[in-house]
């Protein structure tokens, strides 16, 4: 039996989440947007952002997503790594970004009113934070009815023998910062959401775009 508690589990995921972070924030554009910028940038051209709208970026990182955005959009960032967001606000700086607000905030528990947005974009964070049904749930909270939520995320296979290799994998690759086993019916059974499309990006189309809907 575990002496930790369900929510004392999750906060402790939680630290661990932004320690690992933290540390990857030097290395991460150069290690990770190789192989992840394609969805990335794909994901921002799916939202279709109309002028004036407000977009929030779950798990904004280190921005890389900023120079993708129409330059009269408004666009909040959150991160749970300081360091993260550091770096995004340096680029938000070079590219003379003056929209773009980023804070350091838990997905988990976002601070903003109800339908705050119009699109919301998640690229790479459901299989990174822990209780990612209340991370949808929080999404699906801030956008309004009728606007665009948009997931970029890698999840457990359908092939028998890949999916047995990425469940016996996840408990190592959870100490790199992500889950390898998250089952795609965390994002397409939220509550709340109808389903667009769902698409193959990135390296060998081994991560899905979800387009959704909020209802």
């Amino acid at each position: 039996m575990s002496r930790y508690s369900a929510a004392e589990r999750a906060a402790v995921d939680s630290r661990r989440v932004e320690r690992v972070y933290s540390a990857l924030s030097r290395v991460y554009d150069r290690g990770f947007d190789w192989a992840l910028g394609p969805g990335r940038r794909q994901a921002v051209s799916r939202m279709a952002i109309a002028p004036g709208q407000r977009v929030l970026e779950v798990g904004v990182g280190t921005g890389l997503s900023l120079l993708e955005y129409p330059e009269q959009a408004r666009i909040t960032g959150i991160d749970i790594s300081e360091p993260m967001l550091d770096q995004a606000r340096q680029r938000a700086a070079d590219l003379g970004r003056n929209r773009v607000e980023l804070q350091q905030m838990d997905a988990r528990d976002l601070a903003f009113d109800d339908d705050t947005f119009d699109c919301v974009l998640a690229p790479y964070v459901i299989s990174v934070v822990p209780e990612p049904e209340r991370v949808m749930r929080e999404i699906r909270r801030v956008c309004r009815p009728g606007g665009k939520v948009v997931i970029v995320n890698h999840f457990l296979s359908e092939a028998r023998v890949l999916s047995l290799l990425e469940r016996v994998s996840t408990p190592l690759s959870q100490w790199i910062g992500f889950k390898l086993d998250l089952p795609l019916s965390t994002v397409t059974e939220a509550a709340g959401f109808e389903i667009v499309s769902i698409d193959r990006v990135n390296l060998l189309g081994l991560w899905r775009l979800i387009e959704m809907r909020p209802t």
